[in-house]
């Protein structure tokens, strides 16, 4: 199972900032330290050719983060500093996810070891979402792979605002995103399907919907790939979630999801998504767990 991975995701944010950009670091050495992967099954990535980025992103807001000259609001809607580095840091994970869904398609499994910006749209970014990788990405499969079937499984405790709208009208791709309703962001974009929790759902409760929902749309619309955003800011101690989801409610979360996507020889490309714990090292340890899980159930039923 390969995971793709740069030293350039972790950037340098001011002190007492609220994304915890150390747990793409973190969550990779736990996993190499617990020998659930091995050195070689994690594929160091250089930054996505500009072209990727064009096919999604208007020439104007690329040009805007290259070279720093975001204004004030838009930084503000961002939530980071703007830097020649956060540019390299963004397009990196671009490419992570890219090439994670190319080896989903190849050998079942792909793990890009960040990832899911699902709230950058095409002239902005916000959300801590610069460029969204998802859609670029799936741009990138539809230019190799015309009429290939894309579902979009968003887990995240937040709506997949961002993705939705790029990827509205293509009835090519299907975007499945279970959220908090009143929660980030304010305003939804519609997605092919958007399942609402209320705030502060339990783990039963969740299950159930998510289950029952994801179950309807995979038999509906078939998909040749599935890109799963997993989200660890689903655990109840998240400072931005909003749910009450335990240890245990994600881990069957992770082992239902990968297992029905594996069993059934649909290709899943596991992408990390949010994760805000008060605990920062158990952000990292949830994201270790999905792709502990990913490897597991790789292995059993894939040989991979």
């Amino acid at each position: 199972m390969r995971c793709f991975y740069s030293q350039e995701l972790e950037l340098e944010l001011p002190l007492g900032h609220p994304f915890p950009m150390e747990k793409f670091r973190v969550s990779k050495d736990m996993l190499l330290d617990g020998g659930i992967l091995k050195p070689e099954e994690i594929i160091e990535v250089r930054a996505a050719d500009i072209h990727h980025l064009q096919r999604v992103h208007g020439a104007d807001y690329i040009h805007k983060i290259e070279s720093g000259l975001l204004g004030r609001k838009e930084q503000m809607l961002l939530g980071l500093p703007v830097t020649p580095r956060l540019y390299q840091r963004s397009i990196t994970e671009v490419e992570a996810t890219r090439l994670a869904c190319h080896a989903a398609l190849a050998e079942g499994v792909g793990v890009c070891l960040a990832g899911g910006t699902h709230h950058a749209f095409r002239e902005h970014g916000e959300g801590y979402c610069v460029f969204n990788d998802v859609a670029i990405a799936i741009r990138d499969l539809q230019d190799k792979q015309p009429n290939i079937k894309i579902m979009v499984v968003d887990t995240d405790a937040h709506q997949g605002n961002g993705t939705a709208s790029l990827l509205a009208n293509d009835p090519r791709v299907f975007t499945y995103s279970i959220h908090v309703g009143k929660n980030y962001p304010t305003k939804k974009i519609i997605s092919s399907l958007d399942i609402e929790t209320v705030r502060y759902v339990e783990g039963d409760m969740y299950l159930k919907q998510l289950f029952t929902s994801l179950a309807g749309a995979l038999d509906a619309f078939v998909p040749d790939l599935v890109i799963w955003i997993s989200g660890a800011d689903n655990h109840r101690n998240d400072r931005f979630g909003q749910m009450h989801l335990s240890l245990k409610d994600i881990q069957r979360r992770d082992e239902v999801l990968l297992g029905a996507f594996i069993k059934n020889r649909i290709p899943v490309a596991v992408l990390y998504g949010g994760g805000y714990n008060r605990e920062p090292a158990f952000t990292a340890k949830l994201h270790r767990n999905t792709i502990a899980t990913a490897k597991k159930l790789a292995s059993e039923f894939r040989g991979l």
